[in-house]
């Protein structure tokens, strides 16, 4: 199959999500299944500064957006046997990805170049697999625009939903530059990327099958449980996978002490070592906890600050901090260093490496996700045997089994609704096992790290998707 996929962020060109870690393990995998499946996404300047010159130039096409005509430029390189495509224009010289004044037009944008790279590069794909809101066009515009041109009229599409909640929605202003009148693309008297893509993809999917049920309610669908509902019986639920050779704590060159399921206790316990002396914490026989995430309510931010802090007021463990996002979140994690300096540490941002180090040292993760669609964090951590302490929902839901002290059975730690007494249950319970029955806690880890969660395994899901699509 010739497979055109498209994201608006793929590691390690650009990344400030999983999307961008899924965006390159999943065509790395189907290309190693017998296809060809190239990515398209924008040439950012963070992309241009670090990967330019490794660019081969490729050519240029016009977009038309509303009356005005926008050259898109193109540029190809490959990456661990990938071909990859980028779209450069003066919208993305900038922070890559979202939340700039022209996005519409941004997005607008790459959903047409996307389209237009095809002839250029005499590509005519079987399926074109879309993620998320920015873009969600492409199918709109394939079936619209582009309708009448035979080259493009055995196309089909999928869209991949990763994140409901944003969904790309402007002003209806802007309902001119989409060229056919079409109630598609309106949602709540906004013009929806999301949306439309939802009603104009051949078939659909979310990254879990617990997430895929989610998103058909209420609360989880964020007003578009009705147009999900439209399309249910083409709505798939597949669990995202982990890319083995990227996380893998016996290769890994970021960790202090490679180590695999055999040799876990010594290599979590030289690593746990090192980065502590490193960040300057002495005491090599506490609990370590670790939160890695971007600042946003969905991540139960403010569910860890209102259970953390008499933690590390009773001196019970160390708390390790990786993220950024909003400022009120930032703000508080700040002030926890300032009046608990021997207990928490906190990178503000996002950091490969360093993360890969937490991983390795931690004793557990935190995620008391409101809703996480998939999730990766998890995941790694139980392949680094950092056991995950998650709240029942989504992908988190999927891939972790609650420890259970009758059955013995388990690979972490979970609590059911949204609330702090709940968490705080979770992670008494965590902490209890950790000092006071180090065997079990040793079970647990073993059976975390004997977990597949190998993206292979998505990936045939994939190929049988696209199979049955393109098929019909």
């Amino acid at each position: 199959m010739k497979v055109l996929f498209c994201s608006p962020e793929v590691y390690p060109f650009s990344k400030i999500g999983g999307l961008a870690d899924f965006s390159a393990a999943l065509p790395s995998s189907l290309n190693h299944m017998g296809n060809t499946v190239y990515v398209v996404s924008p040439y950012y300047e963070r992309v241009k500064r670090e990967y330019g010159k490794d660019m081969e130039f490729v050519g240029e096409r016009e977009i038309k957006i509303g009356d005005e005509i926008q050259i898109a430029k193109y540029y190809r390189t490959t990456y661990n046997d990938v071909r990859y495509f980028f779209v450069s224009h003066e919208y993305f010289n900038r922070k890559y990805f979202f939340n700039h004044s022209d996005d519409v037009q941004r997005f607008l944008f790459f959903n047409l170049a996307i389209l237009e790279l095809i002839p250029l590069i005499s590509f005519y794909p079987d399926l074109i697999h879309v993620n998320d809101w920015a873009t969600s066009l492409v199918p709109y515009f394939l079936s619209t625009i582009y309708s009448t041109n035979s080259e493009y009229e055995h196309i089909k599409t999928l869209l991949t939903i990763h994140n409901l909640e944003k969904q790309g929605a402007f002003s209806r202003d802007f309902e001119s530059f989409f060229g056919n009148r079409n109630f598609t693309y309106i949602h709540l008297n906004n013009v929806n990327f999301l949306k439309t893509g939802i009603m104009r993809s051949s078939k659909i999917n979310t990254v879990s099958k617990s997430y895929r049920s989610e998103i058909l309610t209420k609360f989880f669908g964020f007003s578009l449980d009705g147009a999900l509902k439209s399309r249910q019986f083409e709505l798939y639920g597949i669990q995202n996978g982990l890319d083995f050779n990227l996380y893998n704590p016996k290769t890994d060159k970021y960790i202090f002490k490679n180590y695999d399921i055999s040799s876990h206790k010594d290599g979590k316990r030289i690593n746990k070592e090192k980065l502590l002396k490193e960040i300057g914490f002495e005491d090599n026989n506490k609990m370590v906890l670790t939160f890695i995430s971007r600042f946003a309510k969905e991540k139960g931010v403010a569910l860890i600050n209102e259970v953390i802090e008499k933690y590390l007021k009773d001196d019970r463990f160390y708390f390790l901090v990786i993220g950024e996002g909003d400022i009120n979140y930032e703000d508080h994690f700040f002030k926890l260093v300032d009046t608990y300096p021997k207990n928490i540490h906190f990178v503000h941002g996002h950091n490969h490496e360093t993360s890969q180090k937490f991983y390795a040292a931690s004793d557990l993760l935190l995620m008391p996700s409101l809703y996480e669609a998939s999730g990766l964090n998890q995941m790694i951590a139980m392949r680094y045997g950092t056991l995950p302490l998650v709240r029942e929902t989504g992908g988190l839901k999927d891939t972790v089994i609650p420890y259970d002290e009758v059955t013995k059975i388990g690979t972490g730690f979970t609590f059911e609704n949204f609330d702090d007494e709940e968490l705080r249950d979770a992670i008494d319970k965590a902490v209890d096992i950790y000092y006071n029955k180090p065997k079990t806690w040793d079970n647990i880890v073993e059976n975390a790290m004997a977990i597949d969660n190998n993206i292979e395994k998505m990936a045939k899901e994939y190929n049988e998707l696209y199979k049955d699509i393109i098929k019909n």
